[in-house]
């Protein structure tokens, strides 16, 4: 089925029988990207005495509680809320969810033990371009981003002074293949995520940042139309998932 949308003022035309989805789903063990240092997701039957709420042992529905964190547990849509002292809500903050976007790739530059991503890598990726979302993808860019346990292994991350070049350019919602945009061990200084939100300032509270995406090799570089779901969550993140749809 074929759409037409408008942004900033252009028609933009889209298959919508075609989504991309960059979204990791979660499964119950450890078959899932994991990070936070905290056990993996489970996803079990309710238990009532005897009676166990799964058709396969004799129940009539399948009943199943899931122990997740969105932080830690797979792909999620974080706002402002999450490094505030105020209680903000990722369902508050984001209110519409269709975005020019631009997908790059970077290969993350070594300096010392860590692996960084600089201004100057985004501003040559972006090559002038002022979409609304941007999507990182990282090299090395293998299948196991969807099951990686991230714990305890110095993931690449933004430099500062990368992220205040997409606040400067007008990016509301920034989305990377990696735990964190900042440094897994930086002391709470959170570098990146006060800089994107711009906290010392005016809060940009309708922006978004979504962390642990895959983006498969045979999605090439260049604009897309970016769907991002949320589900419903009081909170100041909530499980996501981004689907991107190319422009005809």
């Amino acid at each position: 089925m074929k759409a037409t949308f408008t942004i900033n003022k252009k028609p933009v035309h889209i298959d919508l029988s075609k989504p991309i989805d960059i979204s990791i789903p979660v499964r119950s063990g450890e078959k899932n990207p994991l990070a936070w240092y905290i056990d993996p997701p489970k996803i079990t039957p309710v238990v009532e005495g005897k009676w166990v709420a799964k058709v396969s042992e004799g129940a009539v529905v399948n009943f199943n509680n899931i122990y997740y964190n969105p932080h830690a547990h797979g792909t999620h849509t974080e706002c402002v809320g999450h490094i505030t002292e105020e209680f903000y809500s990722i369902n508050d903050c984001l209110k519409t969810f269709f975005f020019k976007t631009e997908v790059i790739t970077i290969a993350p530059t070594s300096k010392g033990e860590d692996y960084i991503i600089t201004k100057n890598q985004v501003e040559k990726a972006l090559n002038g371009k002022k979409p609304e979302a941007v999507v990182v993808r990282t090299l090395p860019n293998s299948r196991e981003k969807a099951q990686r346990n991230w714990s305890h292994s110095n993931w690449p991350y933004l430099l500062e002074e990368a992220t205040v070049f997409f606040r400067e350019s007008g990016i509301k919602h920034l989305l990377i293949d990696l735990p964190s945009v900042d440094r897994e061990d930086d002391e709470g200084v959170l570098a990146s995520h006060n800089a994107f939100w711009n906290t010392a300032g005016e809060k940009r509270l309708d922006a978004t940042i979504t962390e642990m995406i895959f983006v498969p090799h045979t999605v090439k570089d260049g604009a897309y139309l970016l769907n991002l779901q949320i589900a419903s969550f009081h909170n100041d993140a909530s499980p996501s998932k981004p689907v991107l749809y190319a422009i005809e």
